[in-house]
């Protein structure tokens, strides 16, 4: 059943993000917007609740959202930093 759910997790993940020559030079965004995922990181690191994020960026939605910052974390809980 793990690869199930690593498959399913990663298949998620791609849904979300984006990458294009044509949106932003390439700039990794959130699927079907020309916000890029970098965007959320820096209001999360600025101390900003993800609420102030999706209210600025009402192109992304919470699933988006969510779904970027699991992978994230799954991905550095793999490693054991």
């Amino acid at each position: 059943m793990r690869v199930m759910t690593q498959y399913k997790d990663e298949h998620a993940t791609a849904s979300v993000i984006e990458v294009s020559p044509d949106i932003l030079g390439g700039t990794p965004v959130f699927k079907g917007t020309r916000v890029p995922i970098t965007t959320l990181l820096d209001y999360l690191a600025a101390g900003d609740p993800l609420e102030r994020f999706l209210d600025h960026f009402p192109t992304v939605n919470r699933e988006q959202a969510v779904a970027l910052l699991e992978e994230g974390f799954n991905a550095t809980d793999k490693k054991k930093l």
